[in-house]
């Protein structure tokens, strides 16, 4: 029986069903954005349902359309997972997103040795500050920082970390105590689950309501900026080992204050990816990198 819908029009339904606009669709697959619409328009005639409701210059998808949705979503990623069965002689595939300070501090130095212990697979790498939802077979797995928000799901807790005050060479020799950090410039790292408040809580201090010093989103620009002279930040020794290793960061209180150790990164990917070869080897290979035991893939 002949599809009514040929598989280039379900491709851009689906492209466009998932970025939830026809612009975004075309920009996506090389086409314009009439092609997209024209070709919906035609594919809704083919079925008799109308799948996009027309929101100003947006989309979002009609009942009949989300249903239809889940089934093309499943159909594609059985195409992809067949062709990568098929081709035997093209690379494992590994497609992982990453928290992005995880990937630019401590995942992308290492992909090097990864390769070579590891050449037969191949890893694309997306790291943005949105968590990965799956539904759509673009990535495999996600390394998160925190825990996921979203249920059925695997979770493997990578390393513990430690939090600890870090600042340039020529910073460090005028701190002696807790108390010292107050007489200079405190770089916050606002998406931290711990953040300076309690780490001087746990050292027997009250942190001042207002302290001077730069404000960062993400890990690796405070780590930037306190390795360039800015002030001090509090921040994971695991992101900011190559910092430490090159003496542009030091520790100044390392054995005389309290520094906090908690699992911050997350290794998570849906159950069934579990079977995949590539993601395998590259958790074992984590897990080794990290001086972690593996409760799965054993």
């Amino acid at each position: 029986m002949s599809l009514p819908v040929p598989l280039p029009t379900l491709r851009i339904f689906e492209a466009a069903a998932r970025r939830q606009s026809f612009h975004a669709a075309a920009t996506e697959l090389n086409l314009t954005p009439s092609a997209v619409s024209h070709a919906i328009r035609k594919m809704e005639e083919a079925v008799g349902v109308v799948l996009f409701e027309r929101i100003g210059r947006g989309v979002s998808l009609s009942p009949e359309g989300e249903a239809l949705m889940r089934h093309v979503e499943r159909g594609f990623d059985e195409f992809r997972r067949g062709l990568e069965t098929a081709s035997a002689r093209a690379p494992r595939l590994l497609r992982l997103h990453s928290a992005p300070s995880f990937a630019a501090q401590w995942l992308t130095p290492r992909l090097a040795r990864f390769y070579t212990q590891n050449p037969d697979v191949e890893v694309r790498l997306s790291a943005s500050t949105d968590y990965t939802r799956f539904e759509n077979g673009e990535f495999d797995a996600d390394i998160i920082y925190g825990l996921p928000r979203h249920e059925g799901l695997v979770v493997v807790p990578l390393a513990e970390e430690t939090l600890t005050p870090l600042c340039a060479p020529h910073i460090a020799h005028t701190i002696e105590s807790p108390v010292d950090l107050l007489r200079h410039q405190l770089i916050q790292s606002d998406t931290k689950q711990f953040r300076w408040p309690a780490w001087f809580t746990l050292n027997g201090m009250t942190m001042p309501s207002s302290l001077c010093g730069s404000r960062f989103d993400r890990s690796f620009l405070a780590i930037a900026a306190a390795a360039e002279g800015l002030g001090i930040v509090l921040e994971s020794t695991l992101l900011a080992e190559r910092e430490i290793a090159r003496g542009r960061l030091v520790a100044p209180l390392s054995g005389r204050s309290q520094d906090i150790r908690y699992v911050g990164h997350h290794l998570v990917y849906p159950r069934p990816v579990e079977k995949k070869n590539a993601l395998r080897s590259f958790a074992q290979w984590l897990a080794r990198e990290l001086c972690i035991e593996l409760t799965t893939f054993v």
